[in-house]
């Protein structure tokens, strides 16, 4: 650092701040001045404006809920259905099927890799056919509307990179989450909400559940405004939403517009952007006093709405109440909505652990869409389900026809996606006879990640940000492919 040259170039800002007459007298003005999307503001209205150019072309879906299950749930017991696996039960994996491949230290002292099939009995669902297990008797009601992928695969073995991975395209914390990405380059039709909203949901207890971290929802290296919002589950959804006893929403504009004041004149001083983001996020807080409260209010809904949803859905915090409230969002504008449900990781006593964990998602998930499609909402709003690596075939510890335990497996696992681009009732990709090699259409998750921003009209190649030296992107610096396949 060079304090010197440092302080020339703030005095040469402030010339230029002072010079263009940036001078504030409210909160409001202050969020749009000096912001390279004032003009944008001004002549659309939106709070949330989208980049000059974008969407690149048409979008399919405007608008993306993503349901990420936290420590990766089985394909081998949901929707990878291997029949042959019976008459493998208990002997070792073969040799010509793992190839060598990476396993995670928790399973490479194991003196046997013994082939545990699915307990759980699979059906052609729909009139698609696509193959799912008892454990999702709900979902059952929607095959015909989803895409089951089968070949997605990644490089990360452990939890922490593979989370971060599938949320930010790098495995390297530091980068925009997905639903950063969007909320930068196409903005948010609500004023009165964020762009980008998160949920972290209960999960039954007794779940083996791994720690979420803020960069799954995180704005990286882009302007802070276009970080994820987590509303909480338990209490306000937002920390200070009310007004303090004694203070009327009189009061909080008054001192709003003074603080925007102060702030307005520390950017006409130091220039820095982030202060930009400060104002903006101030003047949206204030808004959220009363959007909020609405938002979370069901007494609107039907109840054959609520029921569609389950038992749970009154209760704040739940998945379920996180599904409805999702729809809630996106019927308000917001961007882009992910719910992150914890306890998916079964080292062992899996088939009780996932059991539960099914309960706890298969109905709300399908009430999810069902209530999207009967409000002609599903048509543009993109759907995605799935977590972050698969299981192993092989058991982590005892084995029995009742019991067993997966470990971590990075090389094919399922996930789907349906709505608004997407084609309906398709199953696309195949493993091998024991759910450990991709054989037809592998999808990378930088190809799924380019999938949902192309669906979203937004070509992946052409969004990027630059930072240290190098134009950034979501589907990193290689050319991912777009699966076309998979698109209506």
């Amino acid at each position: 650092m060079q304090p010197a040259i440092d302080y020339f170039k703030l005095a040469q800002r402030r010339q230029f701040f002072a010079s263009s007459g940036l001078s504030l007298g409210g909160l409001a003005y202050a969020m749009l001045s000096g912001s390279s999307t004032a003009a944008a503001v001004e002549s659309t209205g939106q709070v949330h404006p989208p980049l000059p150019g974008l969407p690149h072309f048409a979008p399919r879906a405007k608008r993306l809920i993503y349901l990420h299950m936290n420590g990766a749930p089985s394909q081998l017991d949901l929707f990878d259905y291997k029949p042959g696996l019976e008459e493998h039960y208990d002997k070792d994996l073969p040799d010509s099927i793992r190839n060598g491949q990476r396993i995670t230290t928790m399973t490479s002292g194991q003196a046997r890799f013994p082939v545990a099939p699915s307990k759980f009995a699979f059906k052609p669902r729909g009139q698609s056919g696509i193959l799912m297990s008892e454990l999702v008797p709900h979902m059952h009601e929607i095959a015909d509307d989803i895409t089951m992928i089968k070949s997605v695969h990644t490089e990360a073995i452990n939890h922490d990179p593979a989370c971060t991975f599938v949320m930010t395209g790098s495995e390297i914390p530091g980068k925009p989450s997905l639903g950063s990405w969007l909320s930068y380059g196409l903005g948010s039709e609500s004023n009165d909400l964020p762009a980008f909203v998160v949920f972290t949901p209960t999960f039954p207890a007794g779940s083996q559940a791994q720690a979420l971290f803020t960069r799954m929802w995180s704005s990286g290296f882009l302007p802070t405004s276009h970080n994820g919002v987590a509303l909480r589950g338990t209490g306000d959804p937002v920390l200070f939403i009310r007004n303090p006893p004694g203070v009327s929403g009189e009061d909080r504009r008054k001192m709003l517009d003074a603080l925007g004041q102060l702030n307005a004149a520390t950017h006409a001083r130091l220039g820095d952007p982030e202060t930009q983001t400060r104002i903006a996020q101030y003047e949206m807080a204030f808004r959220m006093q009363t959007s909020v409260p609405e938002l979370t209010d069901l007494g609107s809904e039907s109840k054959e709405t609520l029921e569609m949803y389950g038992p749970n859905v009154g209760k704040m915090g739940t998945y379920a109440s996180s599904a409805i409230l999702a729809r809630r969002l996106i019927e308000r504008g917001v961007r882009v909505v992910q719910i992150l449900h914890r306890g998916w990781d079964q080292h062992n006593n899996l088939p009780k652990l996932i059991s539960n964990q099914c309960e706890d998602v298969d109905q709300p998930t399908a009430a999810l869409i069902k209530d999207l499609k009967q409000r002609g909402l599903l048509e543009d709003t993109l759907v995605v389900f799935g977590g972050e690596f698969g299981r192993t075939v092989y058991s982590q510890g005892t084995l029995t026809k009742e019991n067993y335990g997966r470990d971590h497996h990075p090389r094919n696992f399922c996930m789907w996606m349906a709505g608004g681009g997407v084609r309906k009732g398709l199953t696309y990709g195949e493993t091998d006879d024991f759910s450990y090699n991709v054989v037809e259409n592998p999808v990378h998750l930088n190809d799924l990640n380019a999938t949902i921003l192309h669906c979203m009209g937004i070509d992946d190649r052409r969004l990027s940000f630059r930072f240290q030296g190098l134009d950034q992107r979501l589907t990193g610096v290689e050319t991912p492919k777009v699966v076309h396949d998979v698109l209506a």
